[in-house]
């Protein structure tokens, strides 16, 4: 029987806005499973998709393929998988098909031991030996042998797309595990002409990545062979992953923030990671917008129970005010899942999001500044830097450089060890020239000796630098106006705004040793070496003077070159960041951005700890977000933000001088204030969208 669901002319159903439910099922539950009640459910939670079990570790439907295990709860009697299509499309819920072939039970072990990955000394890698209760073992199949391609996963493909109406296709934990079985060792001789090493640490740097491409490449394939009309969905990562190799095989990604506060507080994910992780999927043109998968758990150690509320809210809302989608992961079905505060955030948070749906389909970000990503720390830094600091921004993929339009942007930033293809040095110096501005900090990895030279003259230094060693106890000090030949308003160096009332900021860590080439080149900031070893800083008052009060070692350069410029840090201030979140260092950072901005930011907020700001536009309207995360996390509650000012320029048209919150659904007040646009939103609780006309 043909499925009540039709497609729209214009595009299919997987490139319009989705919002998805995946009940982690446990087969234990299997009875429980209505499939109309449960499809009522999904529709009452306000998703339009569901990513359902459907084969891999256990078949959730009566499979002819050889070895592949059946949900020994399933009724004999019923086709459970089929009448939860049938429920779902009945309702105009798509239903995706979720496989995961990383793992396999004991007793296909016993009869296919060749399809299994291998440890050291050739023993089989356990999942959970040591697991309570009456389960089978569950053991890592190996991503290059039989189970996970010609021998059990591409049958499998080819008869659940064959005898059902999947709507998509998505590959639960399809990564690479180290595997020492000879399909590994035949392969790794064949790519590298070595002998497969024996920890992964010593593997060649590509070599997980294109067992994977290889294996999810096959799966594709078959999709495409079988229902070419199914989309296939797969995870990228923040750190490793190539997304543009990556998109070649596969139609949607997937990211997975988790919010592991079972990791302890001093170690919980960081605040940016959901915002980050959209960011860094979004960079990829011509794409449906990522999925970003939140589990409502605080760990998977504890995922029969919920995150806190307040928490949750804020991370699930940082995914669609970056332009991702909502994947919601529960663990069972609203019948078994015991923490109704869940149940509660999800269907309120999708709410929220289904009134942007319409004006955020096809929206573009509004940027003039991009972050280089390098998938480091340093990129973090600087990243939690713009977060925190409410700057828009893009992220550019280094496998992008060739091909991106820096002039899209008016501010390209470089954190520490990123690396270059060979022709960037002189792309950044005509960007530069033609009105651009860089920023970039610590050593500059530039090996080949004219793009070396070309990098030294766009920042203004001689072309020998020399490393220091990791300093303590020393200083940034703010050079005055006079001293650097700036004429600002009120005569301050511009990277001393709000920070007037003090000549130095802490420092620590590595220096490049560095002088400018010229005059032209402005010394905006300076080091101020350490004045006593580490272990007698705290000696009594009379030794603790600065041995040298003022140097001419630069610690901020800034150059003029063309029509723009170019700033120069020659220390690490993301790791400074990172470590130590002291507001002088967000500062410093933002009013190195601001000065390379020339004061004119297209959109602006009101300065407030916790709050994040992103900018979109789709054609004759901006919708500015805004996330309220204040307060300590994990956060406990709501604490609202009152009387935020938004101040939007012309750098996107000019405003029509209305602003609507599109989630409170209440008109803000408004007014001209030379030339800008001053918004006020009274009250912001967790997240929300201001649509702004533009005139044309």
């Amino acid at each position: 029987m043909k499925s009540p669901i039709t497609e729209q002319e214009h595009r299919p159903w997987w490139q319009q806005p989705l919002s998805i439910i995946q009940p982690n099922m446990q087969v234990k539950d299997t009875a429980k499973i209505n499939p109309e009640k449960l499809a009522d459910q999904i529709m009452e939670m306000g998703a339009n998709a569901m990513v359902f079990n459907t084969g891999g570790i256990y078949a959730w439907y009566s499979s002819q393929v050889n070895f592949h295990v059946h949900n020994g709860y399933l009724s004999r009697d019923s086709d459970l998988l089929r009448e939860l299509i049938d429920s779902c499309h009945q309702r105009g819920i798509r239903f995706i098909a979720r496989f995961d072939f990383s793992k396999a039970e004991d007793s296909v072990y016993l009869q296919r031991p060749q399809w299994f990955a291998r440890k050291e000394g050739g023993q089989p890698d356990i999942i959970g030996a040591t697991r309570p209760g009456h389960w089978p073992l569950l053991m890592s199949t190996c991503i290059n042998g039989g189970y996970r391609n010609e021998e059990l996963a591409v049958p499998v493909i080819r008869e659940a797309l064959e005898r059902y109406e999947i709507d998509g296709v998505f590959f639960n934990a399809p990564g690479y595990v180290f595997c020492q079985c000879s399909k590994c060792q035949e392969k790794y001789r064949g790519l590298y002409g070595a002998d497969l090493p024996g920890t992964s640490a010593e593997l060649e740097p590509d070599f997980a990545a294109r067992c994977f491409d290889d294996n999810l490449g096959r799966m594709y394939q078959e999709i495409k062979t079988v229902r070419p009309e199914v989309p296939m969905i797969l995870y990228y990562n923040l750190h490793r992953d190539h997304l543009e190799k990556r998109v070649s095989i596969t139609d949607m990604l997937c990211t997975e923030p988790q919010d592991v506060l079972s990791l302890g507080h001093t170690r919980i994910p960081e605040f940016w990671q959901p915002a980050l992780s959209i960011k860094v999927g979004r960079s990829v043109p011509g794409r449906p917008d990522p999925f970003g998968i939140i589990h409502s758990c605080p760990g998977m150690d504890w995922r029969h129970t919920g995150l806190p509320p307040a928490e949750y809210r804020f991370w699930l809302s940082q995914i669609p005010a970056n332009g991702g989608q909502l994947w919601h992961s529960l663990t069972g079905i609203p019948d078994t899942i015991t923490d109704k505060r869940i149940l509660r955030t999800v269907r309120e948070v999708n709410t929220d999001a289904a009134k942007l749906a319409s004006y955020m389909d096809g929206a573009q970000p509004v940027c003039q500044v991009a972050l280089l990503w390098n998938a480091d720390r340093s990129a973090e830094g600087l990243a939690e830097a713009l977060i925190h600091k409410q700057i828009p921004f893009d992220v550019i993929l280094p496998e992008q450089l060739a091909s991106v339009d820096l002039h899209r942007y008016q501010v390209i930033l470089l954190p520490e060890g990123c690396t270059y293809p060979p022709d960037f040095a002189k792309t950044l110096h005509e960007y530069v020239s033609q009105g651009g501005s860089v920023f970039a900090e610590g050593q500059l990895p530039v090996e080949e000796k004219q793009s070396k030279s070309l990098m030294a003259d766009l920042f203004g230094i001689t072309g020998e630098m020399q490393e220091s060693e990791y300093l303590f106890a020393s200083y940034l000090r703010f050079e005055s106006s006079a001293h650097v030949g700036i004429d600002t308003p009120k005569g301050t160096n511009p990277l001393q705004r709000e920070l007037e009332e003090t000549e130095l900021i802490p420092h620590r860590g590595k220096v490049m040793y560095c002088q400018p080439i010229d005059t032209d080149v402005q010394v905006l900031a300076t080091l101020v070496p350490p004045f006593s070893p580490l272990e007698s800083v705290g000696a009594p008052p009379e030794r603790a003077s600065l041995a040298v009060k003022q140097t001419d070692l630069p610690l901020a350069l800034l150059r003029t070159l063309g029509g723009g410029k170019a700033c120069y840090l020659p220390f690490s201030l993301s790791s400074l960041i990172q470590e130590f979140k002291l507001e002088e260092h967000f500062r410093l950072f933002a009013n190195a951005v601001d000065l390379l901005l020339d004061g004119k930011a297209t959109v602006s907020v009101t300065a407030i700890p916790g709050l994040q700001l992103t900018v979109f536009r789709k054609d004759d309207e901006l919708l500015i977000h805004l996330v309220n995360g204040a307060g300590r996390r994990p956060l406990s509650s709501v604490l609202p933000l009152h009387d935020i000012e938004i101040t939007v320029g012309s750098g996107e048209g000019s405003p029509a001088g209305e602003a609507e919150a599109l989630i409170t659904e209440n008109l803000l007040k408004t007014q001209w204030v030379e030339g800008e646009l001053k918004i006020n939103v009274p009250r912001l609780d967790v997240w929300e969208c201001i649509r702004i006309p533009l005139l044309i």
